[in-house]
């Protein structure tokens, strides 16, 4: 085993050391790094953004398909050896360094790029993503006019088949008895075979004795979506006409980013306490409401019934994998920056743990408020419950808003269900877009001194960039992006993680550095999750994405060859700068041979040390530990030094 110090490993001559080391302090410290007012603005700003809609609309639907409540166990284990470990390393990452998500990297300078993918990924989600927030104004727009405009028909967007009455459905053997209302009119038939009509284009077929027919039917709420929305076309092949409506919405979404972040955590810290708890307030409110209502206890007794048997079958383990990885945001970036402006002595290992299981617990806890609803809507249209779950898009637009217009005083519920699912987005968006500026605010001191105005012009770019998806297609857009945004890149930056600060700086050396931090050093268990079972498990993952992969499609709708190839190709583009940057690193470095320059990319850099000025005299008479064979280093990991 050889003990080098940490100055040892890119420079020889101490005076170029501290040359570097005095640049580094005038470049980065002469303006001091914002930092959280409150140590209550960080968890806010965390909890706002690991609370995503995914949270709310996907997971209640996996539980229910995958188990019910037995579905909890795996999603429970996957929480322990997949999210934990990956998220209390990358808020220990961001708050070691007190730096952005490509500065952080110095550690290895071999995978500098990972940083600039995240950055890229996190550019592509913010553009696609915020249509999410510019629908959802649209729709609180519309929730103040009376009536609802998507519980009527004969609207100028609505079309023959649509439908806006109840339907009393009683099962009987292969078919359908029925009495409902098709644009008002009563229609009366001895069988009617009943599909489920929140989905897009449902149909109910109708056969008597009197000959056969049939009647495509779509609910008023979908029609709403569909035709006064999106007023979408008929694939991504016919991107149409410009939406001046998602248009103006568009650019009210941007206008209220930039002034939540024009200031940096100096405006976001004080927002949050908003977009924050406001959720949280609203799901009480609407789960104590819809306990009220008739049906809803068969919903809450659908949804959380175990069903253990399906606890044996993989495709439930990799589901929930997938759902506890893309849930708690790890990997994507932003947790490193949020948690760069913590101080230096934050209890980041309480922090993480607590932050998990709140963010976890927000999606068990969306079950119930949705569920409640979905077994109301079900009892109220004579239908199993199975056939109106729903996942994505269409509980927020179509689902839900068909369920408030059932209720006493819509409008008030329109107002406090879109109101929460604005600021769950509008949280998203403030965490996915703060790193972007980050990164550029810590690379040139010009920028940083100029924020805001830099903040008004990316703002303006992304605007300007977000105008495909106010197109008849930009629904079509949107889907195609969505689907493939994280499909390869996320699980592979964080294979990478656990290899760099398992394995190649060692997580022996980063529990040095969190000591340095929290006072103590990090559980053993927490090493032997960084460098053998998180990365496996994230392998075997990525593995089954690549098995399981399918062509995206929206509704009945399939992508062409071509919008398929593109998906695929920018699904690969956040790859790029790790393979770009680390062959210019290679060749960059010190050594005569290339094995001496690619070991040399490999050691952390000057740059790699703690955020606190205060800090750094006495990190750089630490010692880092290098070690020659596999099986020192593994005893390392597992007993210390």
């Amino acid at each position: 085993m050889e003990v080098k110090e940490k100055h040892d490993f890119d420079l020889e001559d101490e005076d170029k050391v501290h040359i570097e080391t005095d640049s580094i302090s005038e470049e980065s410290s002469e303006e001091d790094r914002e930092q959280w007012d409150k140590k209550i603005e960080f968890i806010l700003s965390m909890l706002g953004y690991i609370v995503g809609l995914g949270n709310f609309w996907r997971f209640p639907y996996l539980c229910m398909r995958n188990g019910g409540g037995a579905f909890l166990f795996p999603f429970i284990i996957c929480c322990i050896f997949i999210a934990f470990p990956l998220f209390f390393l990358e808020v220990s990452l961001g708050q070691f360094t007190a730096r952005s998500t490509v500065q952080c990297w110095e550690v290895c300078p071999l995978f500098r790029g990972v940083g600039m993918g995240m950055v890229i990924l996190n550019v592509v989600c913010a553009l696609y993503y915020v249509m999410v927030v510019t629908w959802t104004l649209y729709y609180l727009y519309n929730s103040f006019i009376s009536p609802l405009p998507w519980t009527t028909c004969g609207n100028i967007w609505n079309t023959e088949q649509c439908y806006n009455g109840p339907i009393t459905a009683l099962r009987n053997n292969n078919y359908t008895r029925a009495v409902g209302y098709i644009n008002n009119t009563e229609v009366h038939s001895s069988l009617l075979t009943a599909k489920n009509f929140s989905d897009v284009n449902s149909t109910i077929s109708n056969s008597s004795s009197y000959g056969n027919f049939s009647i495509d039917r779509i609910s008023s709420q979908e029609e709403f979506w569909q035709y006064k929305v999106l007023d979408m076309s008929k694939g991504i092949e016919e991107m149409g006409s410009l939406n001046l409506n998602i248009l103006i919405c568009l650019l009210v979404s941007w206008v209220v980013l930039f002034l939540c972040l024009m200031k940096g955590i100096k405006s976001v810290g004080k927002v949050v306490y908003v977009t924050a708890t406001l959720p949280y307030i609203l799901m009480i409110i609407l789960l104590v409401r819809g306990l009220t209502l008739p049906g809803a206890m068969n919903g809450i007794r659908y949804y959380i019934y175990p069903n253990f048997t399906r606890i044996g079958d993989p495709k439930v383990w990799i589901e929930a994998a997938i759902q506890v990885f893309y849930s708690t945001c790890v990997c994507w970036g932003p947790l490193i920056t949020m948690a760069s402006y913590n101080k230096f002595n934050n209890n980041c290992l309480r922090d993480s743990a607590m932050l998990i299981t709140m963010g976890e617990g927000f999606s068990v806890f969306g079950g119930f408020v949705v569920f409640s609803v979905l077994g109301f809507m079900a009892h109220s249209n004579g239908v199993e419950i199975e056939d109106v779950v729903k996942s994505g898009p269409g509980l927020i637009y179509i689902a839900y808003p068909e369920v408030v217009a059932k209720l006493p005083l819509p409008n008030l519920w329109a107002v406090i269900f879109f109101i929460m699912i604005l600021t769950i987005g509008l949280d998203s968006q403030f965490a996915g877009i703060e790193p972007i500026i980050a990164v550029f605010c810590d690379s040139f001191r010009y920028i940083r001194k100029r924020r805001m105005m830099f903040t008004a012009v990316l703002m303006a770019s992304f605007f300007l960039l977000g105008l495909p998806f106010c197109f008849q297609g930009g629904i079509y857009v949107f889907q195609l992006m969505d689907w493939y945004i994280a499909a390869f890149c996320i699980p592979i930056f964080g294979i990478i993680e656990c290899l760099v600060f398992g394995w190649i700086y060692g997580a022996d050396n980063f529990s040095r550095d969190i000591e340095l931090m929290i006072g103590r050093p990090i559980p053993i268990v927490i090493r032997i999750l960084w460098c053998f079972v998180t990365p496996v498990l994230l392998f075997i993952l990525l593995v089954m994405i690549v098995v399981r992969y399918e062509s995206p499609t929206y509704g009945e709708y399939s992508y062409p060859l071509l919008a398929n190839v593109f998906g695929f190709t920018y699904a690969l583009v956040p790859l790029l700068p790790v393979i770009i940057c680390a062959v210019i690193t290679v060749f960059q470095s010190e050594g005569n041979t290339v094995i001496d320059k690619f070991r040399n990319s490999l050691r952390p850099t000057m740059l790699w040390q703690p955020g606190d000025k205060n800090e750094r005299k006495r990190y750089m008479e630490m010692d880092v530990i290098d070690t020659q064979t596999f099986s020192e280093r593994i005893s390392l990991t597992l007993l210390g030094r």
